[in-house]
């Protein structure tokens, strides 16, 4: 199968594109190379990608809606995944405009992408983050993510009203997954879990947030790879049980899905 994955030097894009060319997929990467966080660590996972005859990558921003669509017309991928954005959810609150870039314009130049060249289905990376202030555990997909706290977190709420706006007007099967804090080889320097070995080894305080007074559903990055597989494979569909009167926020009468994708149970931060 062609499959293009966006975000392809990025943490979960090298493990994911791992995986399918050691299945034998054909993978067609996208990635900026920016300097969010250390772009030599990116350079590292793009060079074990292309030691492989079947990986070709493309550097381009996803906002750049003529080279998007170039390599798309170019490539022809039978499924997409979609990885890229930029992540983070305080720096958000410092350059909110990169987030409407990189996740709002870039991720619809995906859906166009998507659109134009009968791709069969869209795979894309939402977030945890959409819950927001929604306090109910656990975590459902038949719950309301209407109350966004961040702006990370809307950006990612938006790429799912998007998908469902393309699924219903063009039938473009498309899967959103929620993903919990995702750790494992080749992570991001910035995530929890490497911000903490640094500072128990330099013996400096840790710094958390909220006093602490939250949990967090770790998640290996093997197992997201796993669940991104697997519903590559299961092309979205209509949901059979959709009333329009009531609509359940998991169901949609366009071929359209969401899902959670964790390891399933959440640890108190400061235990």
């Amino acid at each position: 199968m062609k499959i293009l994955v966006t975000g392809s030097a990025g943490f979960i894009g090298h493990a994911l594109s791992q995986r399918l060319l050691e299945r034998g997929d054909e993978v067609i990467g996208i990635d900026n190379l920016n300097d969010y966080y250390d772009v030599e660590l990116k350079k590292a996972r793009l060079a074990r990608l292309e030691s492989h005859a079947s990986f070709v990558n493309f550097n381009a921003d996803l906002e750049n809606a003529a080279a998007i669509a170039s390599i798309f017309k170019e490539q022809q991928p039978q499924r997409v995944v979609n990885l890229a954005a930029q992540a983070g959810v305080r720096y958000s609150l410092k350059n909110p405009q990169a987030y409407v870039s990189a996740n709002l314009e870039g991720f619809v130049n995906i859906l166009e992408g998507c659109r134009h060249n009968e791709v069969e289905h869209l795979v894309y990376a939402s977030s945890s983050s959409v819950y927001g202030s929604n306090t109910s555990l656990p975590f459902s997909v038949h719950s309301s993510v209407d109350h966004p706290v961040s702006l990370y977190a809307a950006s990612k709420k938006a790429n799912e009203l998007f998908a469902h706006t393309y699924s219903h007007l063009f039938s473009l099967p498309t899967t959103g997954l929620r993903f919990f804090t995702v750790y494992g080889p080749w992570g991001r320097p910035d995530m929890a879990l490497f911000l903490f070995t640094k500072a128990i080894l330099a013996g400096e305080p840790i710094d958390v947030f909220n006093n602490g007074n939250h949990r967090r559903d770790f998640t290996y990055v093997d197992d997201i790879v796993e669940g991104v597989v697997r519903t590559i494979d299961k092309v979205a569909t209509p949901s059979g049980n959709f009333v329009s009167q009531h609509p359940d926020p998991a169901t949609s009468h366009a071929p359209y899905r969401i899902f959670n994708i964790g390891g399933g149970n959440p640890v108190e931060l400061m235990r």
